[in-house]
């Protein structure tokens, strides 16, 4: 029955979580508000702000699970992929923890990790599933054979679909993060107000960079005949920008679907908390006869639950790192 720590330091949230035999039992998440004042993650910040947090969160999450860290049979943490001072600090953090308690190590691919997050709780995804895995930096496409037997199928050719709202939301002037804000003002709002492009992309593939510059040319436009579009508008134009990104998104998976001939259909990452892609995810399915597994919204943004998970399936292989383990901002899939 292991008993494993999980560190994940990746970006801006410090997170440690606790898995006691498959079951996570802690999941701790610091929040770094700092980045607020600057409209997006400051990477010296971050890294120096999760130095301050990671101990307050490791005791937290050891007094959550209500375990003394003599019990702990590994520790898991995120190599990558990720901003390089933030990944330092939880890789650096993991090694010391390890070898002061003589404890094996675990190195976890942060995508990987967002998609073994279904298997945290019931219910969970038959193998083989496509998962469609969409964040800040990441949109892809994965057909899920294994744990750790994936292959991205289709992936963006340039911006992600996360940083497409998070633009928006700058053009819209909402403050960081704009991803939410969206969501939230697109609830308010009519999906057809306004119609934007869909990008023509040959097989599973996406591309975001021109429905960016389509937004962006039409809040201009429009800023010029009135003002205060923005203001006068604003639930329409999240509502739309929100339905577009939502349907191309959903497109490209339902071709990956029909391609593959799979019926197990899931989604991950922080835009998986997004309400309007969940919402048309489980519409799809029941026009397609899909099983659809959407992972509780704690376990969509970054978090160590998902790293722990993950650390628990590696640990049971054997699958285990040296003491010269390095960090990998940009790691392959």
């Amino acid at each position: 029955m292991p008993v494993i720590l999980a560190i994940e330091s990746s970006c801006d949230e410090t997170s440690v979580a606790i898995c006691n035999n498959g079951k996570i039992t802690a999941n701790v998440i610091a929040n770094q508000t700092i980045h607020e004042n600057y409209g997006g993650v400051i990477p010296e910040l971050a890294s120096r702000v999760h130095q301050q947090n990671i101990v307050p969160v490791i005791q937290q999450a050891l007094i959550d699970a209500n375990v003394d860290k003599k019990e702990l049979n590994a520790v898991a943490f995120t190599r990558g992929p990720g901003l390089l001072g933030s990944l330092l600090v939880g890789v650096s953090f993991a090694k010391s923890f390890a070898l002061a308690l003589d404890l094996p190590l675990v190195a976890v691919n942060h995508m990987h990790a967002h998609i073994l997050a279904h298997f945290i709780d019931e219910p969970k995804p038959a193998f083989p599933f496509l998962c469609l895995t969409v964040s800040g930096g990441h949109t892809q496409i994965v057909l899920v054979k294994d744990y750790f037997d994936m292959e991205i199928v289709g992936e963006t050719l340039d911006d992600a679909a996360g940083e497409a709202f998070d633009k928006t939301a700058k053009i819209l002037n909402l403050p960081y993060p704009g991803g939410p804000l969206i969501d939230k003002h697109a609830k308010l709002g009519n999906p057809l107000a306004f119609k934007f492009p869909e990008p023509q992309i040959k097989d599973l593939n996406y591309s975001f960079s021109g429905l960016k510059t389509a937004i962006l040319y039409f809040i201009r436009k429009q800023e010029k005949e009135n003002p205060d579009f923005i203001s006068e508008h604003l639930n329409d134009i999240c509502a739309s920008v929100q339905y577009s990104i939502v349907h191309i998104l959903l497109n490209k998976l339902r071709k990956a679907a029909k391609q593959y001939g799979i019926k197990e259909i899931a989604i991950a990452g922080g835009v998986s908390a997004n309400s309007g892609l969940r919402e048309a995810l489980q519409k799809r399915a029941e026009e397609s006869g899909w099983n659809v597994y959407i992972p509780a919204f704690e376990y969509c943004t970054d978090n160590a639950a998902m790293i722990a998970i993950a650390g628990y399936q590696k640990y049971l292989n054997g699958d285990f790192v040296e003491q010269d383990v390095a960090p990998i901002s940009r790691m392959n899939f």
